[in-house]
């Protein structure tokens, strides 16, 4: 496959992200604005909550998913926080919620706190908001923990396995994919994958592409069962695009 064709496919796979935590209304006015590109448009974007209003304003009848982060960073806020983060944000308007997995819980044994917390999120969720866990595999990093954390994530409700926030140091990587999508696959279940963090290039995307297929197939790889979030992929993809 080369550069192009990746690129072609990349692009409404993509949910082009910005969580550096200092964005200003022109910044996301701009992110909004970037996400809809002569080539076609990103599946998503993805802001802090207290952005989501603004940017299902600019957003408007576009049919870009809108999506925020809570329990973010670091996967540590109690289950109250969390449900109120996930209501006030849909009622503002966002149509993903991409939460951290309580990773630090379960890698202390508490499974059952790990568990409840996604449960929880999909139920406040319901059935028309999409819910990505972000395992943070970059920091639970044994494979058979990694596949365990989906396991119990796919088993809690929920729609897509991400990989990272991308504020740690070790953020996606081809193995962690591997594990999360073999798990998907084992489940028999329509859970979607999501690769983020650390992404910026076509020629990084396109080690993900290639091994979605080879486990799953082609016909997997759409933007209701793989994504890729990252804030500097779209600039090379559209590279790619234009020559």
């Amino acid at each position: 496959m080369d550069n192009k064709i990746a690129a072609k496919i990349i692009l409404p796979l993509i949910d082009l992200t910005s969580l550096k935590g200092n964005e200003k209304s022109d910044d996301i006015i701009n992110l909004c604005r970037q996400a809809q590109t002569e080539f076609g448009n990103v599946a998503a974007i993805c802001v802090y909550p207290n952005k989501v209003s603004l940017a299902r304003t600019e957003l408007k009848d576009s049919k870009i998913k809108l999506a925020t982060v809570v329990n973010f960073p670091k996967g540590e806020d109690d289950i109250e926080t969390i449900t109120h983060q996930i209501t006030k944000s849909i009622e503002q308007g966002a149509d993903e919620i991409d939460i951290v997995f309580p990773y630090k819980k379960f890698l202390n044994g508490n499974i059952e706190a790990a568990y409840n917390t996604i449960k929880t999120a999909k139920k406040t969720c319901g059935k028309k908001t999409t819910l990505k866990v972000i395992l943070e595999t970059g920091e639970i990093r044994r494979a058979m923990y990694i596949s365990e954390a989906a396991r119990l994530s796919i088993q809690a409700g929920a729609d897509f396995i991400k990989t990272s926030t991308g504020k740690t140091k070790i953020s996606a990587t081809p193995d962690a994919a591997n594990c999360i999508i073999e798990t998907i696959r084992a489940m028999k279940d329509n859970t979607g994958f999501k690769a983020s963090g650390g992404i910026s290039t076509v020629s990084d995307a396109k080690d993900y592409l290639i091994l979605a297929d080879k486990i799953m197939g082609s016909s997997w790889i759409t933007p209701r069962t793989f994504r890729f979030g990252a804030s500097s992929l779209l600039d090379d993809v559209l590279n790619e695009l234009k020559g």
